[in-house]
């Protein structure tokens, strides 16, 4: 009996390795050398030329004597993936359609095995890129299962781990968008724990910064594909991410509009819902930032109620969102008006509409400087319009022209610290802040440029200014 046994076992093992051989034979030094060889250049140009018929008849005749081609190439078995795609435009019966799926599947799995057999080589022989070519080919048959066949998610997940395993950190982005939907369903279905939805995220994550560092001709399809995977993953985020991944999502959005309580006001409240304790350092900050906000909100509406009556209503309707009802008030209530003063922080106030809620950005400004007639001395309007100058620098022109925006900006702040001493340390914050956004020297340099040099920046902007650079 036990005779018996190890004899089945020898067979299957011999026939294991008998199949393995068969499905990575070369050509090299076989009788059939020559003819592989001619059916393999004939069907290549003829691929070239997209001849599929002739392409495919000698495809096969290559793949049948020689699956492996010289031993140093794949392109029996990803160019038979070719063909067979090909094939399936025009097939109609399910029947044939099931039959070209597997072949594909057979092709990827067969060129797998032959790399991890070492009977196919890559140009430099090394066991690094034939670890990363069986990752690469992992992912695209990932890739297939998922668009093409519709394959058992299970399988799918497997053949793009194979992918991670195999390829590490150069995994192609292919794989991105079917394991951030994947993984979805199958949370949702409640057929994924969260704590493994999270791990692949970060995976994936890990492998787009990688790329999007060291990859300089694919980082900006891995940027792509990672901001398309992060809006897939957002159908889930409040249910599986803790507060430190808010944190890194929503802190940069509130420093980039820390000048707008709204922003802090849903960022703080959101951090809060996802778990941020109290005793959070970040937590605390933005704490101290909305009741400073709020103390300076309350004493200033509480001031325009009582010194100026009538804007009240502008107030109201502002609060209620009607800000074109808001400005028509406010525009009521200065032509009421005796005291410049109140004139000016209403025209600051339409100013402040016009920009922050209906981005009208040249009207804005427009009446910014209508409120500097009411009031002399006084730079709140001047930091307004540095504000505008800077929040649409980036749409105007190409780098170096949104850095002459900056400037514009930055002599805005300028201006105002200047007239108005109480702005001093806010106007120098904001100048701290866009420092590092001024023109490069080097780059001003090879324009043609020199520092002093008055240059327009062009845009609604249109502001003349002296060039600077760091």
């Amino acid at each position: 009996m036990n005779n018996r046994l190890f004899s089945l076992v020898i067979a299957l093992i011999t026939l294991s390795v008998t199949t393995m051989g068969a499905q990575c034979e070369n050509w090299v030094g076989k009788p059939i050398q020559t003819d592989a060889e001619n059916a393999h250049s004939i069907y290549r140009q003829s691929l070239k030329v997209d001849d599929y018929k002739t392409a495919f008849e000698n495809w096969k005749i290559a793949y049948k004597l020689a699956p492996a081609a010289d031993g140093k190439r794949d392109y029996h078995y990803t160019d038979g993936i070719i063909l067979y795609k090909h094939l399936l435009k025009s097939a109609t019966d399910e029947k044939t359609k099931t039959e070209y799926y597997n072949k594909i599947m057979e092709l990827y799995d067969q060129a797998i095995e032959c790399y991890k057999a070492k009977a196919i080589t890559t140009r430099n022989n090394t066991d690094e890129e034939a670890k990363w070519r069986v990752g690469y080919l992992y992912g695209r048959k990932a890739s297939d299962m998922f668009y093409l066949i519709n394959a058992p998610y299970a399988d799918v997940i497997k053949a793009m781990d194979n992918s991670i395993e195999y390829a590490g950190d150069k995994t192609e982005y292919i794989i991105f968008d079917p394991y951030a939907r994947i993984t979805v369903w199958e949370f949702k279905e409640g057929r994924m724990k969260k704590e493994k939805a999270v791990a692949i995220y970060k995976r994936l994550h890990e492998i787009a910064e990688y790329n999007i560092a060291n990859n300089e001709a694919l980082s900006e399809g891995y940027q792509q594909a990672a901001a398309n995977m992060d809006g897939t993953f957002a159908q889930i985020e409040n249910e599986i991410f803790d507060c430190d991944y808010f944190k890194e999502k929503l802190i940069p959005e509130y420093e980039e509009n820390s000048d707008d309580p709204q922003v802090l006001k849903r960022v703080l409240a959101t951090l809060k819902s996802q778990g941020c304790t109290s005793d959070d350092p970040d937590i605390k900050k933005l704490d101290l930032e909305w009741k400073k906000y709020a103390t300076e909100e309350n004493a200033r509406l509480q001031a325009e109620f009582e010194a100026n009556n009538p804007a009240a209503g502008a107030r109201v309707a502002y609060d209620a969102g009607r800000y074109q009802e808001a400005i028509t008030k406010y525009k009521e209530a200065i032509a009421d008006a005796t005291d410049d003063d109140n004139k000016a922080t209403m025209m600051f106030a339409i100013a402040s509409i016009e920009f922050r809620k209906l981005n009208l950005y040249s009207q804005a400004r427009n009446t910014a400087y209508s409120a500097t007639k009411y009031k002399s001395g006084w730079g709140r309007p001047y930091m307004l319009i540095g504000d505008m100058y800077a929040k649409t620098a980036r749409s105007c022109g190409d780098s170096f022209n949104q850095r002459l925006c900056i400037l514009a900006a930055m002599d805005k702040y300028n201006q105002a610290k200047s007239i108005d001493g109480s702005l001093t340390s806010e106007a120098n914050d904001k100048l701290a802040h866009f420092y590092s956004s001024v023109p490069d020297k080097s780059e001003a340099f090879m324009r043609g440029y020199t520092e002093g040099q008055s240059l327009s920046c062009g845009c609604w902007i249109g502001e003349t200014v002296k060039l600077r650079v760091r």
